[in-house]
């Protein structure tokens, strides 16, 4: 495999003297933690479905990829202060993001869903909008976001991690936890004796997620919509659909529920 460089957390001050004078260096942002899109494996190497992106990204431009592992709400900072080129990091396109930085072509489409503790009463996401619901969201996300502006009657309790949303649901501290349908579903099946899952769409719109980049740059943006448009023609979605969600794929398609890289 082409030799990738990586810049992760703390390492990253290490090697970015290293990588100074590398002006092709394709500098790409992104929270390893939210498997199987952005993570890393047994040996702390950067993996996932937005890696792999990056990567095939980066031999389509002949740049090297140096990956910056950062906090999701510090993604767009990082961008905008030139820390990082871009974003690869499942980030929704929406418009208040939108003032702050470009956003590709679409490559991917969600809805929210609910992670329900087993014993609320909760049974749909209106049943939340009720004084004395407790909602657990992820800081910076379209779940926060959707909590905030649509369910001002709960009581809305923001983390930094993925992970501690979903342990005030299996803790019976929070009712709900609002994030994307393929989290809520692997977090559903990893604690099924605990918690019940919403899948279906409660939005009236798709969420679609892009890649971002620095205002300002349209040579760079054209590129990055000619890689999007060439890797979906060349079945690049499906391959990476096939190696991480292969059985998340059918169990969507079998419920009815559009997938991820679904035209």
């Amino acid at each position: 495999m082409k030799k990738i460089l990586f810049w992760i957390g703390l390492s990253g001050l290490f090697f970015s003297g290293c990588l100074s004078g590398e002006k092709d260096v394709l500098r790409v942002g992104m929270e390893l933690a939210y498997p199987p899109f952005e993570m890393t494996d047994t040996n702390g190497t950067p993996a996932g479905i937005s890696v792999d992106m990056a990567y095939e990204l980066g031999e389509y431009l002949g740049r090297p990829v140096q990956i910056s592992n950062i906090s999701f709400d510090g993604l767009i900072p990082s961008l905008k202060t030139g820390k990082i080129d871009m974003i690869i990091s499942s980030m929704t396109i929406t418009e208040e993001r939108s003032r702050s930085v470009t956003f590709s072509n679409p490559y991917s489409k969600a809805y929210l869903a609910l992670l329900l503790n087993r014993d609320s009463p909760v049974e749909s996401v209106e049943d939340l909008n009720k004084k004395g619901r407790v909602i657990a969201v992820k800081k910076g996300t379209t779940g926060h976001l959707y909590a905030r502006e649509k369910l001002p009657s709960a009581r809305i309790n923001v983390f930094d991690k993925e992970s501690a949303c979903v342990l005030e649901v299996v803790q019976g501290k929070a009712d709900a936890f609002i994030y994307d349908q393929m989290t809520i579903f692997t977090q559903w099946q990893k604690n099924i004796k605990t918690t019940r899952a919403v899948l279906e769409p409660f939005q009236d719109d798709f969420e679609y997620w892009g890649i971002a980049m620095r205002k300002g740059d349209p040579k760079l943006h054209g590129q990055v919509n000619a890689f999007l448009l060439e890797f979906k023609k060349s079945g690049g979605f499906e391959r990476l659909a096939e190696k991480y969600l292969s059985k998340e794929k059918e169990i969507f398609e079998s419920l009815g529920i559009p997938f991820f890289f679904s035209p």
